[in-house]
Order: C-alpha cells, then sequence, then structure tokens
C-alpha cells in the first residue's frame, strides 16, 4: 500500500483596477450629408453593422444627435477625427 500526498500551494493574486471615465463619441445632425454618407462613414470608422449605422443616422435625424461609440478619450479621438474628416460634426463628451 502507497502513501498518497498532495501538497497545496497559496499563491495571492494582485488585482490592477484603472480608473477610466468612459466617454461618448456623439455624431450631430446637419443640412449637409445624406443618410448613405452618414451610414457608410459609421460602418467604415466605427465597424458598425448596416443596420446599426442605419438606426444611429436615423436617431440622427429625428433627435438631432446620437452617442455612436463609448469608450476612453485615447480610444474615440482617431474615430472622432476620421468622422469629422469625412465632413461629418462629432464631438467627445
Amino acid at each position: 500500500m502507497r502513501n498518497v500526498y498532495q501538497e497545496e500551494t497559496v499563491t495571492d493574486v494582485l488585482e490592477v483596477t484603472e480608473a477610466t471615465e468612459l466617454m461618448a463619441l456623439v455624431v450631430f445632425n446637419d443640412d449637409f450629408n445624406t443618410f448613405e454618407h452618414v451610414i457608410d462613414t459609421l460602418i467604415k470608422v466605427c465597424g458598425h453593422a448596416t443596420h446599426q449605422a442605419e438606426q444611429c443616422t436615423w436617431i440622427i435625424h429625428y433627435k438631432g444627435k446620437c452617442t455612436v461609440k463609448n469608450g476612453t478619450f485615447d480610444f474615440l479621438k482617431p474615430l472622432r477625427d476620421a468622422i469629422c474628416e469625412a465632413g461629418i460634426d462629432a464631438k467627445i463628451l
């Protein structure tokens, strides 16, 4: 008969949390851009699916603005810049 021994190891785990302020990328309505242009831009820049870009565009049209993406400022800034370069008004709030 053999005796079996189990060794138990206790390991401390440090959890690092970083407080980041989530911000919103908001696109505003205007009288210049077409629905198709806004939809195409949201698909290209934000990675939206077609139906998601269409819904955002209708919200922009009827409500005057729509949050199209959330994240940190550093994440949203290049997206905002690309949307603005396409001639669409967008701000990080």
